[in-house]
């Protein structure tokens, strides 16, 4: 199976960022992650709006948000507008999630909800009609560097079984080693985000890195 490497522009080098896009753009990504965090939803600060614009300017490539936020729904059209090619909000920050997603979807973007290692699938099912992508979180977002979660696994499977029925397509953020690639892209998952456990601060070189990763994959 084709799998969509995502690199997460969190983890790339701020020093050069001109290059490392145009360097991961060559190399074949598919999808640029932008992660968006306010210190409230999660103990941290992301990357900031400017960034996102000099990456959406940089590329042709999709692009993604993803909305680590309070309240995303105040945010949608702010990065609708910017030229997001995806966006993905929290449903455990959000109390009206199905009209945000109906707003995405309305600015006409694709939809897809992120959901974290301690929320369940039955607590998002009613969403999964409303949405292009599920994110899942296989480590507790906000920070970078950490262990892959193995308890989400059975999260993932439960969603592989019913994408097809709600045409929805599954990806994973967290801690994505080529080990894991390998494991999940052969059940069905289909993007991955990737930061410094598989891609950045490597020797090779991206597109050695990327190149590999989707041969193995076919």
């Amino acid at each position: 199976m084709e799998i969509l490497i995502c690199p997460s522009m969190m983890c790339a080098n701020f020093g050069s960022l001109e290059r490392e896009v145009f360097k991961l753009d060559e190399a074949g990504t598919d999808i640029f992650h932008i992660d968006i965090m306010d210190g409230v939803f999660v103990p941290n600060y992301g990357m900031g709006l400017q960034d996102f614009e000099f990456i959406r300017k940089t590329t042709s490539k999709l692009v993604d948000v993803h909305l680590m936020v309070t309240n995303p729904g105040d945010y949608v059209e702010k990065f609708a507008d910017l030229g997001a090619d995806i966006i993905y909000i929290h449903p455990e920050t959000d109390s009206n999630a199905a009209r945000t997603l109906d707003k995405i979807r309305s600015k006409g973007k694709k939809a897809g909800i992120a959901i974290n290692p301690g929320t369940s699938v039955e607590t998002i099912k009613e969403l999964l009609v409303l949405v292009d992508y599920v994110m899942v979180m296989t480590v507790n977002p906000g920070f970078a560097g950490q262990k892959y979660l193995g308890y989400v696994d059975q999260k993932i499977e439960k969603l592989l079984e019913i994408k097809e029925q709600l045409n929805f397509e599954v990806m994973v953020d967290g801690a994505i080693s080529p080990e894991v690639i390998d494991n999940l892209s052969s059940k069905g998952v289909k993007g991955f985000v990737l930061g410094t456990s598989a891609l950045f601060g490597k020797e090779q070189s991206y597109k050695e890195i990327i190149t590999k990763l989707k041969g193995e994959n076919k």
